[in-house]
């Protein structure tokens, strides 16, 4: 079946409220622990329902924003998603309160449970009035975003297509593209410094309302935490200032060497004289490789990617309209994963189509559990498939990039280590801003501009006075739409490092070991996955220091002065 093929139909939310109704009453009267446990899984299949109709809603208004009808549907499910969270919430409440308890931890797990607590903790019937403003300042934040129309160089682009440009070999073309992306994010400022406003305020109403002291420790339990909190992560955010920025600096130097530039700039986004590497193909191209890649790589790639080509499960054109970014997001009903994003002609495409392509191999391979809370895990041990999935790639690399492939290896990876500061940047600027929700849109902004000269210290924006203010965080719509999640990106990225260095070592023991992680879904919290998949934990201090060094002396046999 393909996906245009998927039937869409607006879900009947009083037909559904008088489901939950019942199974409810079924519940409160059930005498075994049997009997409760066959109306889990009839609520399994309700949520999975309703997801269905929501993802496809979301999918669809993601690929053309200007569609009037998903548009609307898209506002029908904002409004009325919190509604149907607390019916999912106030049946959580009996099935952690049961009496069969032990009986049902043996049949669905003691995570389960551990989810379900958190859920409890996170969710009230008072707040939902605060979660659907939230929901529509977050579509408000995408619409405003898609809606760039760039004048630049006698075209109109949106934002991804800006991306060649800014990775022009032309230092004054990347130069004019910064200054003109800055520009369309000056003219947006007020906007969206009050739609920031207004998030941060509902999410610390909600706090409030759920007996927090702020925001943080709610954010935390919203992505489902169970065995870790904002300690933890301070702790490793102290490893990456210690042991990465510094290192990170000396890349740095090692570019501007490279290039020739004594001061490089904000814009000199290109790793390489000759330019960033390419893939050497159109995006037809580009799929007809990764279709060579999966189905050498393993059986299960093969299965996986042949069903995601047939069932036209890809979306990955640029067009007017469009959302910006790229995701991988799973349709219940048809057990489909789906794949949305942006391509540009830059190494970005390769990067989307193993990282995104690695949740999805993911979840498909967990398709068929029964609990829609397991089939994804926690952010952070999802990231973990999909970095994983770019290394475990690498052998390919020449197919995509030819005569780049060196070029890749080293951008990819040196990209990867460059990109842990910048993401506990992102986490240590919203812990700044939910600790402190009252600040104004200035302290904001000099907030992150304080942060960036601890973890990127070198950074110049030259005579991009609106970035200089501090708004480069304006594009990261993380900060806007999942707080506190952009900082599973980096203990994930730990993570995969662990297992390029297992891959060097014995592939058919990392890939083994890899498949076997995504099976285990999100049965269990993140450190448990880490322990089962034999991966050090990012949160032991010393662990990230002893990752990078087999990547530092890799990084260190290739010249990359000749590149």
């Amino acid at each position: 079946m393909k996906f245009k093929d998927f039937q869409y139909q607006r879900p009947d939310v009083e037909a559904i409220k008088a489901k939950y109704v019942q199974v409810m009453a079924d519940f409160k009267a059930a005498s075994s622990a049997h009997m409760q446990a066959d109306i889990i899984k009839q609520v399994f299949s309700l949520v999975d329902e309703v997801d269905t109709m929501a993802q496809l809603v979301s999918i669809r208004y993601s690929l053309n924003t200007q569609d009037p009808f998903y548009e609307a549907e898209m506002e029908f499910i904002d409004e009325v998603s919190p509604e149907l969270q607390n019916l999912v919430n106030e049946f959580n409440k009996l099935v952690y309160g049961s009496k069969f308890k032990n009986e049902l931890i043996k049949v669905f797990g003691e995570h389960y449970f551990n989810q379900i607590e958190v859920s409890l903790k996170s969710f009230d019937e008072k707040i939902i009035p605060l979660l659907q403003e939230e929901n529509k300042l977050n579509s408000k934040y995408s619409k405003v975003v898609a809606s760039a129309q760039i004048e630049f160089d006698g075209g109109v682009y949106n934002l991804s297509q800006m991306s060649p440009f800014t990775q022009s070999k032309d230092r004054e073309t990347r130069h004019r593209a910064q200054l003109k992306i800055s520009e369309f994010f000056a003219s947006k400022e007020a906007e969206l410094d009050e739609i920031y406003d207004n998030l941060v305020k509902v999410r610390n109403d909600a706090a409030k309302a759920l007996g927090y002291e702020n925001f943080v420790e709610l954010g935390y339990k919203r992505l489902g935490r169970t065995d870790y909190g904002s300690k933890e992560v301070k702790a490793y955010r102290e490893q990456i200032k210690r042991d990465v920025v510094p290192f990170v600096e000396k890349l740095i130097q090692r570019k501007a060497k490279r290039l020739g530039i004594k001061d490089l700039k904000s814009y000199d986004t290109i790793s390489f004289l000759s330019g960033n590497p390419t893939p050497k193909g159109d995006l037809t191209w580009q799929v007809e490789q990764a279709t060579k890649m999966y189905r050498e790589l393993s059986k299960e790639t093969d299965e996986f990617f042949t069903f995601m080509k047939d069932s036209e499960l890809l979306e990955l054109d640029s067009k007017k309209g469009k959302a910006g970014g790229g995701y991988c997001t799973f349709i219940p009903g048809y057990k489909a994963p789906f794949i949305f994003a942006n391509f540009n002609g830059t190494s970005h495409d390769v990067d989307v189509l193993t990282h995104e392509a690695g949740h999805a191999f993911q979840v498909y391979q967990a398709r068929e559990f029964i609990n829609p809370m397991q089939r994804f895990p926690g952010y952070e041990a999802c990231e973990i498939h999909s970095m994983s999935m770019e290394f475990f790639a690498w052998p390919w690399v020449p197919l995509f990039f030819k005569e780049d492939a060196e070029k890749y290896y080293f951008s990819h990876l040196s990209g990867a280590i460059s990109f842990l500061p910048y993401g506990a940047l992102v986490d240590e600027f919203q812990h700044a801003i939910y600790e402190n929700p009252n600040m104004s849109k200035e302290e904001r902004k000099a907030t992150w501009r304080k942060l960036e000269k601890v973890y990127q210290p070198s950074k110049d924006y030259d005579d991009d006075h609106f970035m200089e203010k501090g708004t480069y965080w304006f594009r990261q719509s993380h900060i806007f739409q999942s707080p506190f999640y952009y900082i599973d990106y980096t203990l994930a990225q730990v993570c995969a490092f662990q297992y390029w260095i297992r891959n060097h070592e014995n592939h058919q023991e990392a890939w083994a070991s890899y498949v076997e992680l995504c099976k285990l879904g999100g049965s269990k919290g993140f450190v448990v996955l880490m322990k089962d998949a034999k991966l050090n934990s990012p949160f032991e201090d010393g662990t990230i220091l002893k990752t990078i060094k087999p990547l530092e002396a890799f990084l260190n046999t290739i010249d990359d002065t000749k590149l």
